[in-house]
């Protein structure tokens, strides 16, 4: 039987080992799907900002070694979506108010290079992409499935950081993309408006096809700090009455 390209087969069919400090493919993409799973577990509200993780029962759940998950949840960790404490193991990361505000904040400020990287691109392929990634989010419908709305919005601000082609920005961008899924876990849970979603996202998309660096800049205040500050509203209301 000829011999089939795997751990130790090369694309040409030669045989040998794999090179060294490289694991299987099969292994890695174990790891993601764990991660994939875990993320989409806090998107849906099945695991809950600052709910305490254990290996145990994770790899139970989701039906692999400890190993597999151990280097899952640590990645996760890396990234952002789960903090790690001393003697106490690991929990879904919780924002608090500042916290929520700071990560607002921030997000305008590298928004604003990638919109600066996009318009400095003459030839216009980097707004076109732009305007791509923005067709494939209106398809969405509003009664899409939530994790299918998570999936498509995380898309399209990627879309807008990789379209930039700012090295950087890119590297950042699974650190950023763990707190937005924080905060979008909260906002989901709190409010269920597709329509608001779309109208906000529309603005932005408008502003940078406009070329207009300060309406592209307001855009994203609507967009980012004032969706943060409506959020943290909503919260608070929600929290239950203390009494002395």
């Amino acid at each position: 039987m000829a011999p089939t390209e795997d751990a130790t087969t090369g694309r040409d069919g030669a045989m040998g080992g794999s090179p060294p400090g490289l694991a299987p493919i099969a292994s890695i993409s174990r790891r993601d799907g764990v991660m994939t799973g875990i993320r989409r577990a806090i998107v849906l509200g099945t695991l809950k900002p600052g709910e305490k993780l254990t290996e145990n029962r994770l790899s139970a759940a989701l039906k692999v070694s400890r190993p597999t998950m151990r280097e899952a949840l640590a990645q996760l960790a890396q990234e952002g979506l789960l903090v790690q404490e001393p003697y106490r193991g690991l929990r879904v990361a919780d924002l608090d108010a500042g916290a929520i505000m700071d990560i607002a904040r921030t997000r305008v400020g590298l928004d604003m290079l990638a919109v600066e990287g996009i318009l400095d691109d003459p030839s216009g392929q980097r707004l076109a992409r732009v305007q791509a990634a923005w067709e494939v989010y209106e398809r969405l419908p509003f009664d899409a499935d939530p994790i299918e709305a998570h999936e498509s919005h995380i898309a399209f601000h990627r879309a807008i950081w990789e379209a930039s082609e700012n090295t950087l920005l890119i590297r950042l961008w699974p650190m950023i993309e763990a707190h937005i899924t924080i905060v979008l876990a909260q906002d989901q849970a709190t409010r269920d408006d597709p329509r608001r979603a779309d109208d906000v996202h529309k603005l932005v998309v408008d502003a940078i096809l406009s070329r207009d660096l300060e309406r592209v800049h307001r855009a994203l205040i609507v967009h980012t700090v004032d969706s943060a500050k409506e959020l943290i509203e909503m919260l608070q209301a929600s929290e239950p009455a203390h009494t002395g």
